[in-house]
């Protein structure tokens, strides 16, 4: 439990923000759509930015040698992992790393975990690629006789999602492992969007993918930034980290992938990963409660919905509202006649129609307000 406190800002105040989370719609609509959270930013992270503009420090991005240990020191803190960051390459965001990744390396199949973030349909869409969908089972763990057939079939690459998105779900160690296994039999690449990872609760164990020896390093790509956890997504700021051979397919990258990314959002990672943590802890426990409230009330007003798990890492609910009797498209119908903006299902793989995705790092009454008038439409 941390000793600072957080909490959402006011709607009025909310309102007022520039993001698309609060321009897309119109002002009658709660936005509960896009992964940003309703809460102040860490003031670390504020002074940082104020001291870049006050000293006209706003040029083009050169290096940022405060990152890499700055990372060590929060995931040596925070996971017991203590990473080799020799080759850290910096990118925009986790999507552009992701898409000139798989370009460099002439990618021609890639695998996914449906259901699984809206991003990895729509990054790869980007390139003439082939999705392999080997969905979670109903239990939602990895398929891995799903996943063995579709590396058999000629797949190199495998898109892990840990925290998964939309779910929750935080994988497990020997999971893990199992799927370094698999991939380092095929000589397959996994690449780990790890971005949620440091909102991993407590009493939940985060296994970093490159922390499970040499198999995953031989193996593994991560890729993470601090924009979910901090709430940073419009500063433009994210990094590759591999080891070995997989380090050395950093060398097919665009040169210009590093000084596509933001100064402001370069060094606002850095002060995140050193002296965030204060924020994020607190952050933590605002989210816990925001979830609490959000199982309970969703058992209040929508019985008849099904929260698919329970949320161990991140701000993020996947629902099933088949139950609701909305239609062939509910999210559609949420939108319009209950003034809600929610994911469609269809976003996270196409066989989600009855399927919502909603972002519940907001305030309790906005929670409530959210779910009230999604019952009245029901």
């Amino acid at each position: 439990m941390s000793d600072i406190r957080i909490d959402a800002e006011p709607l009025d105040v909310l309102r007022r923000r520039h993001s698309e989370k609060w321009r897309h719609f119109p002002a009658d609509v709660l936005p509960m759509f896009v992964a940003e959270m309703d809460y102040p930013i860490a003031e670390p992270i504020k002074r940082a930015l104020t001291d870049l503009i006050a000293s006209n420090d706003l040029g083009y991005l050169g290096d940022v040698p405060e990152i890499g240990p700055a990372f060590v020191e929060f995931a040596t803190n925070r996971w017991g992992w203590t990473p080799d960051v020799t080759n850290i390459r910096l990118a925009a965001d986790v999507g552009v790393a992701t898409v000139e990744y798989l370009r460099a390396n002439k990618a021609e199949s890639v695998i996914v975990t449906s259901p699984v973030y809206s991003g990895f349909w729509s990054w790869l869409n980007e390139l003439a690629i082939d999705i392999v969908d080997v969905p979670l089972t109903e239990k939602f763990d990895l398929d891995f006789d799903g996943i063995e057939r579709a590396f058999a079939g000629g797949a190199k690459f495998f898109l892990l999602c840990n925290p998964h998105n939309p779910l929750g779900r935080v994988f497990g160690r020997d999971e893990l492992l199992h799927l370094a296994e698999i991939a380092d039999a095929y000589g397959a690449t996994i690449i780990a969007d790890e971005i949620h990872a440091p909102l991993t609760f407590p009493g939940t164990e985060f296994v970093p993918y490159l922390s499970l020896g040499s198999v995953a390093e031989r193996t593994g790509v991560l890729i993470t930034s601090t924009s979910k956890s901090w709430n940073l997504a419009g500063l433009k700021a994210a990094f590759l980290l591999a080891y070995g051979d997989k380090a050395g397919t950093f060398d097919k990258l665009p040169r210009s992938m590093h000084y596509r990314s933001s100064i402001l959002g370069a060094f606002s990672m850095a002060t995140a990963f050193s002296e965030g943590t204060p924020w994020l802890d607190a952050t933590i426990d605002t989210i816990i409660t925001a979830r609490d409230h959000f199982v309970s009330e969703l058992a209040r007003l929508l019985p008849a919905a099904r929260l698919e798990w329970i949320p161990d890492a991140g701000y993020l609910a996947w629902i099933d509202v088949s139950g609701l009797g909305l239609g062939d498209n509910p999210h559609e119908r949420i939108l319009v006649d209950a003034k809600v903006a929610l994911v469609a299902g269809t976003q996270c793989g196409p066989d989600y129609v009855n399927h919502v995705r909603i972002n519940f790092a907001t305030s309790h009454d906005m929670i409530t307000a959210a779910l009230e008038r999604i019952a009245a439409i029901v």
